[in-house]
């Protein structure tokens, strides 16, 4: 009898440990996302995270995720980036780098996968695109402002160019950098501006789209609830108004070259994926999010009367009616 039950011992034991694996793997899933704002482009890329995640087999019952906004506010964003960081979680999405870098700061031993981030790497959320060297991964909504600059130029000659920007948000900071750096070979003089305000916004705008041919709205929390003002101004004066975000056109901006947002968060969670399945964030390389539009917000052309060169047309992918 004891002899029987040595042989069978290896037996039990595998069959006990494939049991255990089995279910484990069966276990619910617990998934935290965070956004810093309600914008459009943060709900269409948390809708294609979900959705892609479900095309992969992770959803409700296998997963259940916490969704947490911090509508705009710095101080919930902290706490909510504790409150994930004493929950139980198997991997945190990020959408935007107001979500991200307090999560990343906060939150070093679970997987971080972040979207619409403009630069990680400026941003000090990861040390290089190829390997984040930490628990980080995800991808990049990161559009050269030279082509930013190129499809301006197309629309009509520009030689002032005022970039309304955030000091502090990294990545308006950021834009507002590579732009400057572009101004000797586009031959254009980049005028920097500051807005925290809409009493602020009247005054200096009022100064200086007389001055102009072009404002650049960056990517900014502010800027964003700040852009209708910015706009109406600026198609007064019939001054030109474009961005790389595509919330910002359907809020009236007559340019955009925009990632799209749904493709981005796609592909945020391809990556999760990856990292669900056993892959370390640090060994998957950050990705450049690629499907965008040139898009042409023809309201705004009617409203401020401006003349659209046919040329240009012809590259335009997407329009608002």
């Amino acid at each position: 009898m004891i002899h029987l039950i040595k042989l069978l011992y290896p037996s039990v034991v595998l069959a006990i440990m494939t049991i255990l694996f089995s279910v484990e793997s069966r276990a619910e899933k617990r998934i935290g996302i965070f956004t810093f704002t309600e914008e459009t482009r943060y709900s269409d890329n948390q809708k294609g995270i979900i959705d892609q995640l479900k095309k992969d087999g992770f959803e409700a019952p296998a997963v259940k995720f916490t969704i947490e906004n911090a509508k705009g506010s710095k101080a919930r964003a902290a706490e909510i980036a504790q409150a994930f960081a004493s929950s139980k979680m198997d991997l945190i999405f990020t959408i935007g780098t107001s979500a991200t870098i307090p999560i990343a700061m906060k939150i070093k031993d679970k997987p971080v996968v972040f979207s619409a981030v403009y630069d990680p790497v400026e941003s000090g959320i990861a040390a290089d695109w190829k390997s984040s060297g930490n628990n980080t991964t995800g991808t990049s909504t990161r559009i050269p402002m030279s082509d930013i600059m190129r499809v301006t130029k197309q629309f009509l000659p520009v030689k002032r160019l005022a970039v309304i920007y955030t000091p502090g948000e990294k990545n308006s900071e950021a834009q507002l950098k590579e732009i400057q750096g572009l101004q000797a070979n586009s031959q254009i003089r980049v005028i920097p501006i500051i807005l925290t305000n809409k009493e602020e916004a009247v005054q200096i705008l009022s100064e200086v789209v007389n001055n102009i041919e072009a404002i650049y709205l960056t990517g900014s929390s502010v800027v964003g609830g700040l852009a209708p003002t910015v706009i109406n101004m600026a198609n007064k004066a019939q001054v030109v108004t474009i961005t790389h975000l595509d919330d910002i056109v359907d809020k009236g901006a007559l340019l955009g070259m925009c990632i799209n947002s749904y493709h981005a968060g796609s592909l945020s969670g391809k990556l999760a994926v990856k990292i669900l399945k056993g892959a370390k964030p640090s060994n998957i390389p950050i990705e450049p999010a690629k499907n965008f539009d040139i898009i042409l917000n023809m309201k705004t052309a009617r409203a401020g009367k401006f003349q659209i060169p046919p040329k240009f047309l012809k590259t335009v992918t997407r329009t608002i009616e």
